[in-house]
Order: C-alpha cells, then structure tokens, then sequence
C-alpha cells in the first residue's frame, strides 16, 4: 500500500476576519449586534441558534460597555468578528485604557453586570474571554464561542 502522506486542511468557506468601525454612542449597540447577525447569515455559518443568541448578547455588552465607559476618550470602537471551522470569536476595542473587571452580582444596582454576563454565557457555551491592552494604550475584550454546544 502506498502512502499518500498528509492531506494539507482546507479552510472553510464561512471562515475569516471581518472589521468595522463606529461611533461610541447608544445607537451603534443595536446596530453592531445586526451587523454581526447578518454577517453570520451571510457567510452560511453553521451555528446552534444557543451559541448564536448569547454571541449576539455578548456583543450588545461589549459595545455598550465601550459606549457608557469609554466614549470620552475613544469616540470610536470598533468591532472585529473572527470565524473558524468551529469557533467564533468577537472583539470590541476601544482606546480607553481602563481595564474593566467584572463585578459581583449585586441585585440592588441596575447596571454593572455586563462583564459578569458575558463570562458567564461565554463559560456555559465551553468558550473562553478576556481582556488585552492594545499597542496604542487602549483594550480589547474577546469572547470566543464553539459553534456547537459543548457536552
């Protein structure tokens, strides 16, 4: 028998990076969590509807955060979507360099948890999260989500 050796791996075709850009203010929540959902039906990717609310919620956190903590030094964030064979990933960076932390649950306060949420949606999916500096002084928070649910 002859062999053939390895076969070299293929990407898929839903897979990539995609970026975009918009202002730190209110309206850009809704409007980055739609540009994302399309994004995702656009490129056919294969993603339990589970996985895909809490991405999508995540996002709303992240952006949200960025706009409430972050608009007075970085009037623009930027949202920056990675797909693989069986991950997604999604990252917000800002030019604030506050490197937030998630706070403990305190059900008298009605704000403050976004951090909290997304580690927990993130953890419940089997993905991981954090937070890195950027060259330029500011962050970047990350969630990375299998397409699948993990068993």
């Amino acid at each position: 028998m002859e062999s053939r050796g390895s076969v070299p791996a293929r990407s898929v075709s839903y897979e990539g990076v995609w970026r975009f850009t918009a202002p730190a203010v209110d309206v850009s929540v809704p409007q980055a969590r739609h540009a994302v959902r399309d994004l995702i039906d656009r490129q056919g990717v294969p993603v339990e509807d589970d996985i895909l609310q809490g991405l999508l919620l995540i996002v709303s956190e992240l952006v949200t955060n960025a706009v409430r903590h972050a608009a007075l030094l970085s009037p623009e964030l930027a949202v920056e979507v990675a797909i693989g064979a069986e991950w997604i990933r999604v990252a917000v960076e800002d030019n604030h360099p506050y490197r937030p932390t998630a706070l403990v649950t305190d059900y008298a306060q009605t704000g403050g948890r976004g951090l909290l949420l997304v580690r927990e949606i993130t953890a419940e999916a089997g993905g991981t999260c954090d937070v890195e500096h950027t060259a330029g002084g500011g962050k970047i928070i990350w969630a990375a989500l299998p397409l699948k649910t993990q068993l």
